[in-house]
């Protein structure tokens, strides 16, 4: 777990931790190592995007649910990878990006297959429900539409604090939820700020479909998912103590 596991380190500069310089250092000193990690990510995607692809085409919903908490399990240690080195980053650990991803699989495997499952499984019904009216012109009232809007963005920003707690913490899903309800109440502009952020990005790759998907070799899903963790990084340290608790199990590794 990432929280408990401190590689050989960089660190920068005072006026270089905060803001826009910091953002720019972290990208530009870690953007193969995040483009790499992303790539591999995506091969544990490669289920999931098969079996929806079979779930539009056929018009099946129980087959979009089968991929959704099947799919999503199987991506599950893959995303939890990704997160890894992103917090991993964002706290100036400059281990090597592979040691990482494979030390990533031991550890979290197990701990991301449910919420790989709830994740994937909440963004096929959406994901079913857009293609279907939009590729067979189905008729969608402003209601349904307000509705799914205020949905994902509630969903998506418990599961943008869920995730860290699951490469971080020994926990229950159960507590892991509860923090992350608590947390996202309490930083509610922000973390609501964030997921719209995700919501937009995902809004635009999926309507811009299949020119966007040249994108995603590049982009993956690491671009968005590093913007999102950078936003949040130093209130989820100041709620979760996250450097406090590597230096108290590793004494001066997180001097600055």
């Amino acid at each position: 777990m990432a929280l408990f596991y401190n590689d050989k380190d960089e660190r920068y500069d005072e006026g270089q931790r905060a803001g826009f310089p910091r953002y720019r250092r972290v990208l530009e000193g870690n953007i193969w190592d995040f483009m790499k990690t992303g790539f591999a990510t995506l091969l544990f995607h490669i289920p999931y995007t098969l079996l929806m692809a079979y779930a539009i085409l056929s018009t099946s919903s129980l087959m979009a649910l089968v991929a959704g908490l099947v799919g999503g399990a199987l991506a599950g240690p893959g995303l939890a990878a990704l997160y890894d080195l992103i917090l991993r980053r964002l706290r100036d650990d400059k281990g090597d990006w592979w040691e990482c991803f494979k030390r990533s699989l031991r550890q979290n495997t197990r701990a991301s297959l449910l919420p790989g499952a709830v994740t994937y499984g909440f963004w096929s019904v959406v994901i079913f429900g857009a293609a279907i009216a939009l590729w067979q012109q189905v008729p969608v009232t402003p209601g349904t539409l307000v509705l799914t809007v205020f949905a994902a963005l509630l969903f998506t920003m418990v599961v943008s604090v869920w995730w860290p707690q699951v490469v971080l913490f020994e926990q229950t899903p159960l507590l892991q939820i509860k923090n992350a309800v608590f947390f996202a109440i309490f930083h509610f502009w922000r973390v609501l700020g964030v997921s719209a952020i995700q919501l937009v990005f995902w809004g635009l790759m999926f309507f811009f479909l299949p020119w966007t998907g040249f994108l995603i070799p590049v982009l993956g899903i690491w671009y968005i998912l590093f913007l999102s963790m950078f936003l949040l990084y130093r209130q989820m340290d100041d709620a979760f103590r996250i450097e406090e608790q590597i230096e108290a199990n590793f004494p001066g590794r997180m001097e600055r």
